[in-house]
C-alpha cells in the first residue's frame, strides 16, 4: 500500500504540472507586488519622522517581512498612505497561503481520486 502511494505521488501528471503552474505563478506575482510595495513604502515612508525607513533596501526588507510573516520588528508604517499599502501586503499574503494550501488540497484530492 505505502508503494502504491508513493507511486502514485511521485509519478509525473497533469496535475502536478497544475501544481508547479500554480506555485510559480503565486510566486512570480508576489515578486513583482513585493518590489512596486518596496518602492511605494520608501517613497512614502523615507521622509517621515522616526522612520526606520532610510533606503530602498529598508523598504524592500519591510516589504519583504510583511509578505513572509505579517509581522516586523520596524516602527513602519507611519504614514496613513504607507499604512495603506501594509495592509494590502498583509492580504495578499494571507490571499496567497490559503491559496496555494487548496492548490496542494487539490493535488493531493486529485490524486486520491485515480
Amino acid at each position: 500500500m505505502i508503494r502504491e502511494e508513493l507511486h502514485r505521488t511521485f509519478r509525473w501528471e497533469e496535475r502536478h504540472r497544475r501544481l508547479i503552474s500554480r506555485i510559480v505563478i503565486a510566486l512570480g506575482l508576489t515578486l513583482a507586488v513585493d518590489i512596486v510595495a518596496s518602492f511605494l513604502v520608501w517613497v512614502l515612508e523615507r521622509h517621515a519622522p522616526d522612520t526606520d525607513i532610510h533606503s530602498l533596501g529598508d523598504a524592500f526588507f519591510f516589504s519583504t517581512v510583511q509578505l513572509l510573516t505579517i509581522s516586523s520588528q520596524m516602527k513602519n508604517p507611519l504614514t496613513v498612505s504607507g499604512r495603506f499599502v501594509d495592509i494590502a501586503l498583509e492580504i495578499w499574503a494571507v490571499v496567497v497561503v490559503a491559496s496555494l494550501g487548496g492548490s496542494f488540497a487539490s493535488f493531493f484530492s486529485s490524486g486520491d481520486r485515480s
